[in-house]
């Protein structure tokens, strides 16, 4: 089957790039410097690259889209460098039949059970207010390499959702995951019967996610809405999470209340080790409402309440938002550790967008418990985005961080995008 996904993708791309209509996307290059210590007084100072490339080939309902980045170190040799990353390259067919839409080759799948990368193909069927989807593929190599993964049968993904709109207010969807994961095997130091040290290999089994979903949203004349969310776990036979969220807006007055509820089981693959430890499920609760005084100044807060199996965490947030900065304020109390945080955020465009500076403060105190000593952290980012052209941006970023773990620890970022689109007439 990964030979026969491998090779259509191979010959559909050939033949969907022959003759484009349209070429887009664009080309980043980035630059990031650090010094990372390799014990109190041996460090070594680092230079990575990183350049991205997405690309669109588009020819009527058909287009190539890919996207990839190459990465090495230009200061000291690491292994494993350089490395080539494959996050996209699949060939899509939209509204084909007036009906489909087919992706076939290395995509996304977008959930939050199973969600990441794979090879394979995904089919959406769409007529009026109704969509089905099915995907089915491999999960893909370590560095998202252009390769098939070898242990197939022991590495994929399946899964699809169907939705429904039945009133222009409402909308339901049902949806099923399956994705195996085998991991690599590998040789470990042990102990045979006369104590003498021996490599070992150790194998690991197949484990499993495998899930299914409801979602449900509603929302009335933009004033009221409600999102929720059930999820099933079928190897464990067991609720595994239950998600709320209602916002109410009264936009005369310039007043929103939301709320927010989430019950989740700790996501663990069947199969797996993690499996036969004991663990507990946990409750959160947040209430919380923002406030439009005026066109220049919001105000907003929130609080909430996590219940761990035998212990519990408080958190409290406020902010205030204006047009050119935002200030905010975090409290943590509890069984997640005590935190004070205070941060600002400040950026404004000139000429038109052509030069936008940006400035970044934030300052915490943490400790894990009550009793625990405490612990700072200060940090600074500022920087500028110069885009003198449509096409044309340069990034330019310096990053300051200091506690007792990272002491003055500076960082330097530099990045080019370049944005392209190029309609073709071959007649």
């Amino acid at each position: 089957m990964k030979n026969i996904i491998a090779a259509v993708c191979i010959f559909l791309a050939g033949t969907a790039s022959l003759f484009p209509q349209n070429i887009n996307g664009r080309i980043s290059s980035s630059y990031y410097a650090y010094e990372r210590f390799d014990s109190a007084d041996v460090s070594a100072n680092y230079l990575r690259a990183f350049q991205m490339l997405n690309l669109n080939v588009n020819e009527g309902k058909f287009a190539l889209r890919t996207s990839l980045n190459f990465e090495t170190d230009l200061s000291a040799d690491i292994k494993d460098d350089p490395r080539l990353r494959f996050y996209n390259l699949y060939l899509e067919g939209r509204d084909l039949f007036g009906i489909a839409t087919i992706k076939l080759g290395r995509q996304p799948v977008f959930n939050n059970i199973g969600g990441g990368l794979f090879d394979g193909v995904d089919l959406t069927l769409k007529k009026s207010k109704y969509k089905l989807s099915a995907y089915y593929g491999g999960n893909v190599p370590a560095y998202q390499k252009l390769d098939i993964i070898d242990n197939w049968e022991d590495n994929y993904i399946f899964g699809g959702k169907f939705s429904a709109a039945p009133v222009k207010e409402f909308q339901i969807t049902l949806g099923y995951v399956n994705k195996n994961y085998r991991p690599e095997d590998y040789w470990a130091a042990a102990l045979d019967t006369e104590l003498d040290p021996v490599k070992v290999l150790i194998r690991g089994n197949s484990s499993q996610f495998q899930f299914g979903y409801v979602e449900a949203d509603y929302e009335m004349h933009n004033v009221f809405s409600v999102s929720t969310k059930y999820e099933f776990d079928f190897n464990f036979e067991e609720t595994s999470q239950v998600e709320f969220q209602g916002t109410y807006k009264q936009p005369l007055r310039g007043l929103n209340f939301n709320i927010y509820y989430n019950y989740r089981e700790p996501r663990i693959r069947y199969n797996s080790i993690f499996s036969v430890f004991d663990y507990g499920n946990t409750q959160e609760i947040e209430a919380g409402a923002d406030y439009t005084i005026n066109k220049y100044l919001t105000v907003s807060g929130k609080f909430g309440f996590i219940e761990y199996k035998d212990e519990n965490s408080k958190r409290i947030s406020a902010g205030i938002i204006l047009p050119v900065a935002s200030l905010s304020y975090r409290k943590n109390l509890g069984y997640s550790g005590e935190m004070d945080a205070l941060s600002l955020y400040t950026s404004h465009s000139f000429f038109e967008g052509m030069l936008t500076p940006v400035l970044g403060v934030s300052y915490v105190n943490y400790k894990l418990s009550e009793d625990d000593e405490s612990n700072n952290l200060t940090s600074l980012m500022a920087g500028t985005n110069f885009r003198p052209w449509r096409s044309l941006s340069f990034d330019l970023q310096g990053q300051f961080m200091n506690n007792k773990i990272y002491k003055n620890d500076y960082r330097l970022f530099f990045k080019i995008n370049y944005w392209f689109n190029t309609n073709l007439n071959w007649m």
